[in-house]
C-alpha cells in the first residue's frame, strides 16, 4: 500500500513539473508578423519601413529559464497586489514600501521579471525591448534584503536596474546589438556598472539598442539590432519611433520593466529615446560619468547617463554611477551630491533663453507661456549660423582608433573580431541575418582617410562652433537654454555641454514630446534642479495606455 502512495505522489510530482515545463517553454511563441510588417511599409518616415521585427537570434525562452519556478509560483494576483506599490512609484516611494514591510526587494524584483515576460510573451504587446537578463538576480535581490539596515529613501539600493547593450557585466554577455560580439562574456564590469552595485543597485538584465549605437547603417529604423530584433515604441507600437540608440533603455522605463536603466549618448542617444518615450534622461558632461568597459564609438563624445521616470531618480541614479576613474582619461572627480538637501519647487527669477525658430511649435510656445506665468525671465535668441561640416568624420575616425581599444582591453579574449574592417567583413557572410539594412557607415569608418591633423581641426572647429550656437549661456547669463527632444543634441554634443530632456507633453496622435534644457559643462545639478520644478509644474507624464 505504502508503494502505491509514493508512486502516485511521484506521479503527481512527475507531472507538475511537466506542467511548469511547459508554462515555460509555452510562454514566448514566434509569430506571423507578416501584417505587422506590410502595415509598417505605410509609415511616412522610411526609419519606420521595417523588414523585421522580432528577433532571428535570441531565443527569449532561454533568457527566462533560470527564473522558471519562482514565475510559475508567483500569480497574476500577486502581480496585480503589487501593482499599487511599483508602477510609476519614485525610488523614494519604494524605499519607503520595502521600509514599512508592503514590499521586499525580492518582490519587487520578481514583480519586474513577472511583467516583462507578461507583455514580451504577447505578440500583440511586445516590445522587443530585453536581450538578456542576469541570471543571479533573484539571489542578489534576497540577498538585499537579508543585509539591508537603514537604508535612504534616496538610495539606489535594492533597486533593479537594467542597462543598455553595450555596457560591459559580468554576469551578461555585452553585444552591443551585435553577432559579430554575441560571445563577448567579459570579466570584468564597466566602471560604472561596479559603482552601482557598490552602492546597492540590483542589476536586472541588458537592453536592446540600435546596433553599435546607431552607427552602422544608414536611414535604417532606431532600436533595431541583429540581437535583439526591432525595439517598439509603448505609446504606439510599430506607429512611433523609439528613438536611439539607447532605445531599449527608453522603451524598458516607460513600460515600468525597471525603475530606472543606463543609456549612452554620443549626439542624441539618451536624449532621443528619453523624449520618446515621455521619460527623463540626462546626458552629463563628458567626464562626470566613467565610459571604461562600454563599446565605444567616440572617446571625444561618449558618455553613459540615467534614464528614469522623474527627476528625483534621475539625481538617485546619478549620485550611485558617479566616481573618479584613472582607466578613463576624460574622467573628473566630481564631488556634487546631486540630492543633497532635495530640489526647490519655484521657478521664479530664473533666466531662461528659448530658441525663436522653435515658438513656432505650439506644444513649446504654451510651455514657455507657462514658465513665463511663474515668475521666469524668458529671453529669446536668434541663435547664429554654424558649420556642422566634419561630425561624420569625427565619429568615423575616433571609432576607427577606440573600438580596437575595447576589443584589445575590455572584450571577450575568444572574440575573433579586432576592428570595424573585420566586423564588415564578418557580416558579409551572412548580411541576410547580421545586416540586413546593410553596414554603410561601418564600411564608411574604413574608407575614411582623414588625416591626425585634419582630425585635430575637424574637432576644435566643431567645438568652437557648438560653443557659438549656444554662446547666450555665457553672453546673456542665462540659467540653461530650452530645446525639443534631440532637435540640438549634436550641437550641446560637440559643445560638450550637458543635456537634460523632462516631458512636455504629446501631440494630437500621442506621441511623446519633451522639453531639453541645454547648461554649461558641470552644471548638472542646476539642470535637475530646474528640471524637478518644471516637472512639478507640468506633472505631464502618463503611462502608455495598455501598459498600466
Amino acid at each position: 500500500m505504502k508503494n502505491i502512495v509514493l508512486l502516485i505522489l511521484l506521479s503527481i510530482l512527475f507531472i507538475n513539473c511537466q506542467q511548469e515545463e511547459i508554462v515555460f517553454k509555452d510562454a514566448f511563441k514566434k509569430y506571423n508578423e507578416t501584417e505587422a510588417l506590410a502595415q509598417s511599409q505605410e509609415n511616412e518616415s522610411g526609419r519606420m519601413k521595417f523588414k523585421l521585427i522580432q528577433s532571428k537570434y535570441l531565443d527569449m525562452n532561454a533568457v527566462f529559464k533560470p527564473f522558471q519556478k519562482e514565475l510559475n509560483n508567483f500569480s497574476e494576483e500577486s502581480y496585480e497586489e503589487l501593482k499599487p506599490l511599483i508602477l510609476e512609484q519614485e525610488i523614494p516611494q519604494l524605499q519607503k514600501n520595502v521600509k514599512e514591510g508592503k514590499l521586499s526587494y525580492e518582490k519587487l524584483t520578481l514583480f519586474y521579471l513577472y511583467r516583462i515576460r507578461k507583455f514580451e510573451s504577447d505578440s500583440t504587446l511586445s516590445l522587443n525591448s530585453i536581450i538578456a537578463l542576469n541570471p543571479n538576480v533573484l539571489n542578489d535581490a534576497r540577498e538585499k534584503d537579508k543585509i539591508k539596515t537603514d537604508v535612504s529613501e534616496f538610495s539606489i539600493y535594492g533597486m533593479p536596474i537594467l542597462l543598455k547593450d553595450n555596457i560591459n557585466t559580468k554576469d551578461m554577455k555585452t553585444t552591443a546589438g551585435a553577432i559579430a560580439l554575441a560571445d563577448n562574456k567579459t570579466s570584468e564590469d564597466a566602471f560604472i556598472v561596479k559603482k552601482l552595485r557598490e552602492n546597492g543597485a540590483i542589476i536586472l538584465g541588458k537592453v536592446n539598442l540600435s546596433e553599435w549605437a546607431y552607427f552602422f547603417c544608414s536611414g535604417c529604423p532606431l532600436g533595431y539590432s541583429a540581437i535583439g530584433g526591432q525595439t517598439l515604441n509603448p505609446y504606439g507600437r510599430g506607429k512611433f519611433e523609439t528613438g536611439g540608440s539607447s532605445a531599449g533603455s527608453g522603451v524598458t522605463v516607460a513600460a515600468n520593466f525597471a525603475v530606472a536603466a543606463v543609456g549612452t549618448e554620443t549626439a542624441g542617444s539618451i536624449t532621443s529615446p528619453s523624449s520618446q518615450n515621455s521619460v527623463v534622461g540626462l546626458k552629463p558632461t563628458i567626464g562626470v560619468l566613467s565610459r571604461s568597459g562600454i563599446v565605444p564609438i567616440s572617446s571625444t563624445l561618449d558618455t553613459p547617463g540615467p534614464m528614469t521616470k522623474s527627476v528625483i531618480d534621475n539625481s538617485i541614479f546619478m549620485n550611485a554611477m558617479r566616481g573618479f576613474d584613472k582607466s578613463d582619461t576624460a574622467s573628473k572627480n566630481i564631488e556634487e551630491d546631486y540630492i543633497q538637501n532635495g530640489f526647490r519647487n519655484k521657478l521664479e527669477n530664473r533666466r531662461i533663453g528659448v530658441l525663436k525658430p522653435l515658438l513656432l511649435d505650439s506644444i513649446y510656445n504654451s510651455t514657455v507661456e507657462k514658465l513665463k506665468k511663474v515668475g521666469v525671465e524668458i529671453v529669446e535668441i536668434t541663435p547664429p549660423e554654424i558649420s556642422f561640416d566634419g561630425f561624420v568624420t569625427l565619429l568615423n575616425i575616433d571609432m576607427k582608433h577606440d573600438l580596437p581599444k575595447y576589443l584589445k582591453n575590455n572584450a571577450n579574449k575568444n572574440i575573433e573580431v579586432k576592428n570595424v574592417n573585420d566586423v564588415v567583413n564578418f557580416n558579409k557572410f551572412d548580411s541576410i541575418l547580421r545586416a540586413p539594412y546593410g553596414q554603410q557607415l561601418f564600411e564608411g569608418i574604413v574608407n575614411d582617410k582623414t588625416t591626425s591633423e585634419e582630425f585635430r581641426k575637424i574637432k576644435k572647429n566643431l567645438n568652437s562652433e557648438g560653443q557659438k550656437y549656444l554662446q547666450a549661456l555665457n553672453e546673456d547669463k542665462l540659467d540653461v537654454i530650452l530645446s525639443i527632444n534631440n532637435y540640438h543634441s549634436g550641437i550641446a554634443a560637440v559643445a560638450k555641454y550637458p543635456t537634460l530632456t523632462v516631458p512636455m507633453g504629446y501631440k494630437d496622435s500621442g506621441e511623446p514630446v519633451s522639453l531639453t534644457f541645454i547648461g554649461l559643462p558641470f552644471s548638472e545639478r542646476n539642470l535637475l534642479e530646474i528640471g524637478y520644478a518644471f516637472e512639478q509644474l507640468t506633472k505631464v507624464r502618463k503611462m502608455p495606455k495598455n501598459y498600466q
